[in-house]
């Protein structure tokens, strides 16, 4: 008699395993997150428990904390476009060097993930600085009328984050440049186009779901950075990231400093989820 062949279970029952585990090392702490974030805070006792909406109410209504989101937010738009401005090129660059030039060029510009986060921003805090080494030279080249205010400065976070971020950009648009097939590009230019019409009705239109992937990448980054901004923009120039961390450990104040955490990520993935949709439907009518 045959063997009767079992039925497959559901889908869910297959993936019940990775649900479980990403239940366990996200959902679970957010949630645990949301729960303290409405909780009331008492000077003397710290979290005191209860159910307020006095911490939310704090992060919408106090001009202080506008001003930490505005400026989070302005130096991650600011990152994201000098990182594709930059990161774009690049990717298409190597995408076009020969075997063994692009390899070599492929991991100089992916180098920086080797190394850690704060050993990069050390490395720039020490470029940046009064008496460092961009300051010298211009100093020894005669240019500028004294040292550049680089460190705890916003343009020196963005330069830093740029640093940290570029190589996702990177990453993203050489992953789309993989699937661009040379022998389009040769069609386009047997039957007369220029480069700029090859790159603007053959290239971009391929590339622009790895700038868009590789944007909200970094924009995530940039807008819940923590160290890189901490090092280079110090007490003076708070962020999220960096007022959370202050609530927390400072003030104690960790009901605000969840709400903030929280509202943070409310806001990204809002400005993500608008970027995507926006970014989708304009590609797909300049696409068609």
């Amino acid at each position: 008699m045959a063997e009767v062949a079992r039925r497959p279970g559901p889908p869910i029952l297959l993936s019940l395993p990775a649900l479980l585990f990403f239940a366990a090392l996200l959902v679970t702490p957010l949630v645990m997150t949301v729960a303290l974030s409405l909780q009331a805070f008492d000077l003397n006792t710290g979290a005191t428990g209860g159910f307020t909406w006095q911490n939310y109410a704090d992060v919408l209504t106090d001009p202080y904390y506008h001003t930490i989101f505005g400026r989070t937010l302005g130096i991650a738009v600011a990152t994201t476009l000098a990182c594709i401005l930059l990161g774009a090129p690049e990717a298409y660059i190597l995408s076009r060097m020969r075997s063994p030039w692009r390899s070599v060029f492929l991991i100089v510009c992916l180098s920086p993930l080797l190394i850690s986060v704060v050993v990069r921003t050390l490395g720039w805090a020490l470029l940046f600085g009064r008496n460092g080494v961009i300051n010298q030279a211009l100093g020894a080249l005669g240019l500028g009328g004294g040292p550049i205010p680089l460190l705890y400065t916003t343009h020196g976070v963005v330069i830093a984050l740029v640093h940290v971020a570029l190589p996702f950009m990177v990453i993203s648009v050489w992953t789309s440049l993989q699937r661009l097939d040379p022998r389009v590009s040769h069609a386009a230019v047997s039957l007369g186009a220029g480069p700029f019409t090859m790159f603007r009705r053959v290239i971009l239109p391929q590339i622009i779901p790895g700038i868009l992937s590789g944007s909200l990448i970094v924009f995530a980054m940039a807008a819940s950075a923590f160290a890189t901004p901490a090092i280079i923009g110090g007490r003076q120039l708070k962020v999220v990231a960096t007022a959370t961390y202050d609530e927390f450990l400072g003030t104690l104040n960790w009901p605000l400093g969840a709400a903030l955490a929280i509202a943070l990520l409310v806001v990204n993935a809002a400005i993500m989820l608008t970027y995507n949709r926006v970014l989708e439907r304009r590609y797909a009518r300049f696409a068609a």
